[in-house]
């Protein structure tokens, strides 16, 4: 089954009193190219994140944000410079005895010097956390991935809509092709016995034109190949392994038979059906490019 490069995902789990949660987007791309934002704390638990997203990605642009959010409102907790408490003690009764006055200083009067006591953060306990991180990616990764299949499976459905309209004109072009070299050579006949004005042709001399225009005109190798890559692309389809660049080789290679096809062919018909498989093949592609 086909799955789309685009998609987003979202997973929770709980650590102490905090909770976790990690959100994953991801964009076409070539390769699977990972962006991780962690809080500082989690920082070291990117290479993992990332491998993570590696193990069960193939393609994309994938933006990675892992937030920690606690139970109290604040999620800070007070923090006290004891070194800077201390410093703080020392000049109060230094001032004291300087200006002759009472040394007893409270602990009020110290907590409440700037500084002192701070609000912080509160720490996270790797150990605890990074089972739960990993938790959350997880649960993040199987959304993506479902909503990559759902994507996957409408962009499948227009590409067999796609593949038909080629099948089918593939196969009128086949059909066209020897009637393109009759066509040629009643004209041919018709033009030389106009131009001859009664004098013998040589029949010899008309089949050997004949032959030369077949033989220039021939797309029966391009056709046979474009079956093939057709066929190709259909086993692609219902794989169930990534197959986007694979599909994107075999469009190049379909582009460059139609395109041959056209070059080659001189008869009307045939010219207007390859201008619509040239155009049919490009959507393809564009859709091919949305493919993990």
């Amino acid at each position: 089954m086909l799955k789309s490069m685009t998609g987003f995902g979202a997973g929770r789990a709980r650590v102490g009193d905090e909770e976790v949660s990690v959100e994953v987007r991801s964009l076409n791309h070539k390769f699977c190219e990972v962006k991780a934002r962690l809080p500082r704390e989690l920082a070291s638990l990117e290479p993992a994140l990332t491998k993570q997203v590696k193990d069960r990605l193939a393609r994309g642009s994938v933006e990675l944000l892992v937030k920690r959010q606690a139970s109290t409102a604040s999620g800070t907790v007070p923090t006290v410079d004891l070194n800077l408490a201390r410093e703080y003690l020392r000049t109060f009764r230094d001032l004291a005895r300087e200006l002759g006055l009472p040394e007893e200083v409270s602990w009020a009067q110290i907590a409440n010097q700037q500084g002192v006591v701070r609000l912080e953060e509160k720490g996270v306990d790797l150990e605890s956390a990074t089972p739960a991180v990993m938790t959350a990616l997880d649960q993040a990764l199987s959304a993506l991935e479902k909503m990559r299949l759902v994507e996957g499976e409408a962009i499948r459905a227009d590409l067999d809509a796609r593949m038909k309209l080629l099948e089918g004109w593939s196969r009128e072009v086949a059909q066209l092709a020897p009637r393109a070299v009759q066509e040629y050579q009643q004209r041919l006949t018709e033009r030389v016995a106009e131009l001859a004005r009664g004098v013998a042709v040589d029949p010899q001399r008309l089949a050997q034109e004949v032959a030369l225009f077949a033989e220039r005109t021939d797309i029966a190798e391009e056709v046979t190949r474009l079956a093939s890559h057709l066929e190709q692309f259909r086993v692609l389809m219902a794989s169930s392994e990534p197959a986007g660049r694979r599909m994107d080789f075999l469009v190049q290679e379909m582009h460059r038979e139609v395109n041959t096809t056209g070059s080659k062919s001189q008869h009307a018909d045939i010219s207007a059906r390859v201008v619509s498989m040239k155009a049919e093949v490009e959507r393809i592609r564009e859709q091919v490019q949305n493919i993990e």
